[in-house]
């Protein structure tokens, strides 16, 4: 079992949590002048890459809001955890 920092409430187990794929990724837009294309590439594409890789996460058995994480997917060594709209802080790998 993963445990995972939330940045609002501190270490917790990581079933109080839920994966939301993967960080920063912009919806497209304006909406009008999306694509089908685009807006497939935005709802289905994301890459899975093996080693380092940024997440969202919500904290739904607490506070509720939403972070982002640095993890690596094969010793899911988690390497930094950061508010959402906030950029990944400097020294980490991902």
């Amino acid at each position: 079992m993963l445990l995972i920092t939330c940045p609002y409430c501190g270490p917790r187990a990581e079933t109080e949590f839920r994966c939301g794929g993967e960080g920063h990724i912009t919806r497209p837009g304006p909406h009008d002048a999306v694509t089908d294309e685009a807006w497939a590439d935005y709802l289905f594409y994301r890459t899975n890459p093996k080693g380092e890789h940024r997440e969202r996460w919500l904290h739904s058995a607490g506070c509720g809001r939403w972070f982002n994480l640095a993890r690596d997917t094969v010793t899911h060594r988690i390497t930094a955890v950061y508010p959402m709209g906030e950029a990944l802080p400097e020294g980490t790998a991902a």
